[in-house]
């Protein structure tokens, strides 16, 4: 995946925030955008991608950034949290996703010094990091618990993958093992094995000639979580590949995800 530095974010009003300390690693950061005007803000939590294995809370594939992610989301009313984690060859799972919920936890505790409202939480993650705001909306609760998800074409089954064994892949770092010696491990992180009656409405958008993580992916997340009776809307970025390279109109998928945060959060 190709990945640039994000361009000038304007809204970035508070940079660099210390949300964890895991004793033996780097401080973890996160940059808030919070909107002019009265709050209370929902949040939105962007958790990037990059294999597991590189990346940061400032980094947008090259396909996505000139569509102005973080302003649009601004613009409609959210605050937008950018969240580092711990990649594969500083941590393996679950290390990553406590990251993510050390990050929801502590903008939790300090929603209020900074307008935000910490009833109307959501994740939103590309690839790595749609697997990760996948399962930080299915497994939080309490203080880390989120109210929806906007998956981008996440993987939802490592079980399901193939071709993955060698043990210097970016799935064997991440999961701590070759994966077919890791299978425990391998569902543990799949969210379609941690579906519950419980979570929160998702939204899966995903490109139908995605080479990387295949489209099925998100097909079978939409399944599992229909199938205990939570909403999992499913759009098609038809033609698109990973990152949705190949599709016209990437502003609009911004923009359709704006739509349902709108719809369940507000």
């Amino acid at each position: 995946m190709d990945l640039l530095p994000f361009m000038p974010r304007p809204t970035v009003t508070h940079p660099g925030i210390v949300v964890a300390d895991p004793p033996g690693y780097r401080p973890l950061q996160l940059d808030l955008h919070i909107p002019a005007g009265e709050g209370p803000f929902p949040v939105v939590f962007w958790v990037h991608g990059g294999g597991w294995m590189s990346g940061s809370r400032v980094w947008l594939p090259d396909s996505i950034s000139p569509f102005g992610f973080h302003q649009r989301l601004v613009d409609r009313g959210y605050a937008v949290a950018d969240v580092d984690y711990r990649l594969g060859r500083e941590i393996s799972f679950p290390g990553q996703l406590d990251d993510v919920q050390a990050a929801i936890r502590w903008v939790r505790a300090y929603a209020g010094r900074f307008g935000l409202d910490a009833d109307r939480f959501a994740t939103l993650g590309e690839s790595a990091g749609g697997q990760l705001a996948a399962l930080a909306g299915l497994l939080g609760s309490g203080d880390t618990a989120v109210q929806a998800v906007v998956d981008w074409y996440g993987v939802s089954d490592f079980v399901a993958l193939r071709g993955r064994d060698d043990p210097g892949d970016n799935v064997a770092m991440y999961l701590g093992g070759a994966l077919k010696t890791v299978t425990e491990t391998a569902r543990a992180a799949s969210p379609v094995h941690r579906v519950h009656a419980g979570a929160p409405p998702f939204l899966a958008v995903h490109g139908t000639d995605d080479q990387v993580v295949p489209f099925a992916q998100s097909v079978a997340l939409a399944e599992a979580l229909r199938g205990v009776g939570v909403r999992c809307d499913l759009l098609a970025a038809e033609g698109g590949d990973h990152c949705f390279v190949g599709y016209a109109d990437i502003g609009g998928l911004i923009d359709a995800g704006i739509d349902f945060l709108d719809d369940v959060l507000k």
